[in-house]
C-alpha cells in the first residue's frame, strides 16, 4: 500500500539526505486535508532535528527526493511545514485492477497463533436481555468477527451468571406470589417472567425496609436486615449445599430463562463458540482461593471470610469467600479464567463487560498473578460505556429497564412507520416488506451501537436510528441497494462487459476520491483489529457510501457515451458495493439488494 511505500522512501531519503537513520516515533505521514491539494503529507517538522534546516528547505529536499525516487508519487506542495504529495493516476487504476475481482479484500492473513478468548454477554438469569446487553452483544460479536478477518483464531464464550443471591431473589419471590405461573400458562416469555418476578421481590423488600426504618431501625441496617433478604440469604445457603427442592426450582426458572436468551440471541443474530456457567466454575475457584490460603497469598479474618491483601499494589484488601462461606464475583471469575485457559491456552483473554467493572478486572488479573497464574497478564477488560435513552438510566430491579425484544419490536415498527410516510416501498408484498423492515430495523439498531466509541457512554434514539439520511444503518443499507440496482441496470448496456478494461483516459476527481477512500479498507480494517474497535468499521463505511453518493449524483455511470469510462464506473460502483458489504457484515448488518 502506499502508505508503507512513502514510509520506506522517506527513510531512505532522510538516510541519503542527511546520512542518519530515523526512529519510527519521527515519521508522521498522513492524509492531505481536502482543502489543499494532494493524497498525503509528511509533518516535516519533526525532521528538523536531523535535518538542520528550515521547515521549506527540508520540505524541498525530502520532496524532491521522493518525486525522483518513486514513480507512485507525482508532484508536491509545501505549506509552511507540510509536505503535500500527490499520488499518480496509474498508482490508483493499478490499485484498482488488482483489488476490484479479489474477493479477499480488506482481510488479513492468519496469525497462526494460540486462540483469542472473547466474552461478551454474561447475562443474569434473574432478568431479561436489555439495552445495556444488546450493546454488549453487539460489541462482542463484531469484535470476535473484526479479530478473525484480522487473521486471529477466536473463541467466542458467554459466561451466564446463573447463581447467587440475586438468582435467589427471583426464585423465593416466585415461591412465595407466583401462584405456580409459568410461560406456558402466563403466555409470557420466560426470561421476561422471572424478571418480573426480581421486581417483585425488590417491591416487596422496599416495604419491609420502610416499616423497619418506621421501627427505629437506621436506613443503611434496614437494608441489610429485612425477612425477605434473610430469606434469600437462606435460599442461597441451601443451593451451595445442593438442597433438593431449592436445586429443583432453580433449574426450572433458569430454563425458563435460557429458552428467552436463545430467542433473543437468534433474533439478535448473537452466537457463541462456548458457553460457561457460574454454577460450573465457582467450585473451582473455591478450590483456588483454598490453594491462596494454604500458600499464604489470602488470609483469613475472624469471622472466617478470606481476603487477599492488594494494598502494595495500591489497592486494598479484597473480598474472596463471604464469613458464611459462600463465594462472590470474583471467586467464580477466578475459576473461570482457569477454565478458558485449560480449554483454549489463549494468547489473549478479552473480557467485554462495562466500565463500571473496570476495578474488578484489575484486581482479576492481579490475584491471579498472586496465585502464579503468569498467563493472567494476557487478560484485556474491553470496557464501554453505558447506554442511555433521552429519559435517562435505567434500573433492572425496579423494573425500568427497555427489555432487548421489546426494543427490537420497537424498532421494527418504527422503521415500518418511517418507510410508510416515506413511500418508499409501496410495491412491495407483505412478506418482503415484512423481510425488509427487519433487515433495516436490525441494521439501524446495531449499527446506530456500534458507530459510537465504545469507551463512550452513548444516548440510544430510535427514531433517530432509522433516518435515511445522515450517518445511520438506513442510509447505509439503501446506497447498497441503490448501487445494486445501477449493476442490475448496467447488465445489457455493453456487450464487451467481461473483456479486459483499458484505461487510457483521465480519472474524475470523485473517481478519484473514491478510489482512495476504498485503498483504506483494508489499514481500517487492521486498525478496527487492534483496537478492538469496530467505531473505525462503522464510520469508515458510512464515509464510503457518501462518497459512492456524491460520485453518483456527480458523475454519469450508465449514460456515459465512452464504453471504457462507462465499465469503469459501473465496476467501481461492484468495487464499492462489494466493501460496503463486506464492511457491514463485520457488524452484523445485513444489507439489502433492493430498497
Amino acid at each position: 500500500m502506499i502508505e508503507q511505500l512513502l514510509d520506506n522512501k522517506l527513510h531512505e531519503a532522510v538516510k541519503e539526505l542527511y546520512g542518519t537513520d530515523i526512529s519510527e516515533n519521527l515519521v508522521q505521514i498522513q492524509k492531505t486535508r481536502p482543502e489543499f491539494e494532494g493524497d498525503y503529507t509528511i509533518v516535516v517538522f519533526p525532521l528538523l532535528r536531523v535535518s538542520k534546516k528550515k521547515p521549506e528547505n527540508t520540505a524541498v529536499e525530502i520532496g524532491e527526493y521522493i518525486c525522483n525516487n518513486l514513480n507512485e508519487i507525482t508532484e508536491f506542495n509545501i505549506i509552511k511545514g507540510f509536505l503535500n504529495l500527490t499520488v499518480s493516476a496509474n498508482y490508483w487504476t493499478d490499485f484498482f485492477k488488482t483489488n476490484e475481482v479479489n474477493q479477499d479484500f480488506g482481510k488479513h492473513p492468519d496469525k497462526n497463533t494460540d486462540p483469542v478468548v472473547v466474552e461478551y454477554s454474561s447475562p443474569n438469569t434473574n432478568k431479561p436481555l436489555h439495552l445495556g446487553h444488546i450493546r454488549n452483544n453487539l460489541l462482542g460479536w463484531s469484535v470476535s468477527r473484526i479479530l478473525e478477518n484480522g487473521g486471529y483464531n477466536v473463541a467466542k464464550v458467554n459466561l451466564v451468571n446463573d447463581r447467587g443471591i440475586h438468582i435467589c431473589k427471583s426464585m423465593l419471590a416466585w415461591q412465595k406470589w407466583g401462584n405456580n405461573e409459568t410461560p406456558e400458562n402466563s403466555g409470557k416469555k420466560g426470561d421476561k417472567l422471572v424478571g418480573d418476578y426480581y421486581v417483585e421481590f425488590d417491591r416487596h423488600n422496599k416495604e419491609e425496609i420502610n416499616t423497619l426504618i418506621s421501627e427505629g431501625v437506621s436506613s443503611d441496617e434496614a437494608s441489610k436486615t429485612t425477612p425477605l433478604l434473610s430469606e434469600a440469604g437462606s435460599m442461597l445457603r441451601k443451593w451451595e449445599e445442593n438442597d433438593k427442592e431449592v436445586r429443583a426450582l432453580w433449574s426450572m426458572m433458569n430454563s425458563w430463562v435460557y429458552d428467552g436468551f436463545k430467542t433473543t440471541y437468534k433474533r439478535l443474530g448473537i452466537d457463541f463458540d462456548k458457553i460457561y456457567y457460574e454454577s460450573e466454575t465457582y467450585l473451582l475457584g473455591k478450590k483456588l482461593v483454598q490453594e491462596g490460603l494454604e500458600t499464604g497469598v489470602f488470609f483469613k479474618k475472624e469471622d472466617g471470610s478470606v481476603w487477599c491483601d492488594l494494598s502494595s499494589d495500591g489497592l486494598d484488601e479484597k473480598l474472596l469467600i463471604r464469613a458464611d462461606g459462600t463465594s462472590v464475583y470474583m471467586t467464580q471469575d477466578l475459576g473461570t479464567a482457569q477454565l478458558r485457559y485449560d480449554d483454549f491456552k489463549p494468547s489473549k483473554l478479552i473480557y467485554v463487560v462495562g466500565n463500571e467493572q473496570n476495578y474488578h478486572f484489575e484486581v482479576l488479573k492481579l490475584v491471579l498473578l498472586k496465585l502464579g497464574k503468569n498467563w493472567a497478564s494476557n487478560i484485556q477488560h474491553l470496557n464501554y460505556g453505558m447506554v442511555e435513552l433521552p429519559e435517562g438510566k435505567m434500573k433492572s430491579r425496579e423494573g425500568t429497564v427497555v427489555d432487548a425484544d421489546d426494543l427490537m419490536d420497537e424498532m421494527y415498527e418504527t422503521a415500518k412507520k418511517t418507510s410508510e410516510e416515506l413511500g418508499k416501498f409501496d410495491d412491495l408484498d407483505e412478506d418482503e416488506a415484512y423481510e425488509l423492515y427487519n433487515i433495516l430495523s436490525l441494521g439501524a439498531l446495531k449499527y446506530f451501537m456500534l458507530k459510537v466509541d465504545p469507551k463512550k457512554t452513548m444516548t440510544f434514539n430510535p427514531a433517530e436510528s432509522i433516518d435515511f439520511n445522515g450517518n445511520t444503518g438506513p442510509f447505509i443499507q439503501y446506497t447498497h441497494a441503490r448501487i445494486r440496482s445501477v449493476l442490475r441496470k448496467s447488465e445489457n448496456t455493453i456487450e464487451t462487459k467481461n473483456e479486459e478494461l483499458q484505461y487510457s483516459f483521465d480519472l474524475e476527481p470523485k473517481e478519484v476520491s473514491l478510489l482512495r477512500l476504498l485503498h483504506d479498507f483494508p489499514l481500517v480494517t487492521k486498525q478496527a483489529a487492534e483496537t478492538l474497535s469496530p467505531a473505525l468499521i462503522a464510520n469508515y463505511a458510512y464515509d464510503l457510501a457518501k462518497e459512492y453518493n456524491q460520485f453518483y449524483h456527480d458523475i454519469t455511470i450508465l449514460k456515459e457515451s465512452d464504453d471504457r469510462k462507462r465499465m469503469f464506473r459501473i465496476k467501481l460502483s461492484d468495487f464499492t458495493g462489494k466493501t460496503i458489504k463486506f464492511a457491514m457484515g463485520l457488524l452484523g448488518v445485513d444489507v439489502p439488494e433492493r430498497m
